[in-house]
């Protein structure tokens, strides 16, 4: 007990020093936090995906449309319970250069979609009036509460990859099942988007974007996937068929040097963080020789010495992480209130609060390595001789 009041008023005896090492921890904890957050936001999609659902696209890319017949030939192949289909939409909504417009925007199939997507929570009577009215639009929460959108208004959309004046009628707004379901998107009838295209681009084709599937069960994917690769393998417009999370992790992938610099520097954090704790550690050290020699006159053992070194390390580095850790949830909190729509799903997950406490207590212990080592290893008179 009397070592740990010791190692208390030995961490508090430069109130400045120790004040400015925990505030440096905090900061570079609070850095970690939000810079795994923002990897983990990047992949979410990929997390959230369902482990039965299969995507079908075409073989080069899913910009080229699969023509619509497939659906009826893709739901007889064995293993294969629902199908649906989409096509990304997108389009300019009032002004391109606010990045707060952008939202997903899909035609869709409206008797089968969200059948396919039990994570889209809807109503029934909301449902039924998207299925009613042709140019009627589903949007998310997210974007609802961003926009102010209210049952019954107009959404005008300026088309590119379509182009043309479209009008939507929202009836409805869907919620996610939980927290990391995506209630950023904006869905509306497929039929609107071929009956508008035919009035203004005849004999252009309007066909599936890609086909989304459910399996009966996950050992049926490598059999669904053969299966439906070959039955198009020779025709005009073949396909290539995956999981939803090989899809998603694609999307990922083109966005893969921005997530390895995030998560370089991540992990140079860590490195900060132990440079600010082991500077202090040493000065506080190597100011203490004396001392330490003392006490080693007195009978103190190397345990005792550990003790003293090693728990002052401990708490600047559990303080400054605690610090930082309470620092990291405002901090994604505001960034996902200012921009809700950036990413679908902004939170910090426990595998970042587990990163950040580990990578603070590791650099507790590290730092304080090399200055008991030090002092171990020094002979009392030696250490009777030094001058702070």
């Amino acid at each position: 007990m009397k070592v740990l009041k010791l190692v208390f008023k030995n961490a508090m005896r430069h109130k400045l020093r120790t004040m400015l090492t925990i505030l440096g921890i905090a900061i570079a904890v609070m850095s970690f936090g939000f810079m795994r957050t923002i990897v983990s936001a990047w992949n979410a999609g990929v997390t959230a995906s369902a482990a039965n659902r299969m995507i079908v696209r075409h073989s080069v890319s899913f910009i080229f449309p699969l023509p619509i017949s497939y659906k009826e030939q893709i739901l007889k192949v064995p293993g294969i319970t629902q199908v649906t289909w989409a096509n990304w939409f997108q389009g300019i909504y009032k002004d391109a250069a606010d990045w707060k417009n952008f939202f997903p925007r899909m035609a869709v199939d409206p008797e089968t979609w969200f059948d396919l997507y039990p994570e889209f929570i809807i109503t029934k009577d909301e449902l039924e009036a998207f299925k009613k009215e042709r140019n009627a639009c589903i949007v998310g929460q997210k974007v609802a509460k961003e926009h102010g959108f209210k049952v019954g208004d107009i959404i005008d959309i300026e088309g590119d990859i379509y182009p043309g004046k479209w009008s939507f009628v929202v009836r409805g707004f869907y919620k996610g099942k939980d927290a990391t379901t995506d209630e950023t998107q904006m869905f509306f009838q497929w039929k609107y988007l071929e009956q508008q295209m035919a009035q203004t681009q005849a004999g252009r084709e309007i066909g599936a974007g890609w086909y989304i599937l459910n399996v009966k069960t996950a050992s049926d994917i490598p059999i669904v996937t053969k299966a439906i690769d070959d039955m198009y393998l020779n025709s005009r417009a073949s396909t290539k068929t995956e999981t939803e999370r090989e899809f998603q992790q694609s999307f990922v992938s083109m966005s893969s040097a921005i997530l390895t610099s995030l998560k370089v520097i991540s992990f140079v954090i860590i490195g900060i963080i132990l440079l600010v704790l082991a500077n202090t550690i040493v000065m506080s050290a190597r100011e203490r020789t004396r001392e330490y020699a003392v006490l080693k006159t007195l009978g103190f053992s190397a345990k005792h010495l550990v003790g003293l070194i090693g728990g002052e390390s401990m708490i600047l580095a559990c303080l400054g992480g605690a610090l930082g850790l309470l620092l990291t949830f405002p901090i994604t909190k505001g960034f996902a209130t200012a921009f809700p729509t950036f990413f679908p799903v902004f939170n910090v997950e426990i595998l970042t609060i587990v990163l950040a406490v580990g990578s603070a207590l590791l650099a507790g212990v590290v730092a304080a390595i090399f200055p008991t080592m030090r002092i171990l290893r020094q002979k009392i008179v030696d250490g009777l001789r030094m001058l702070g």
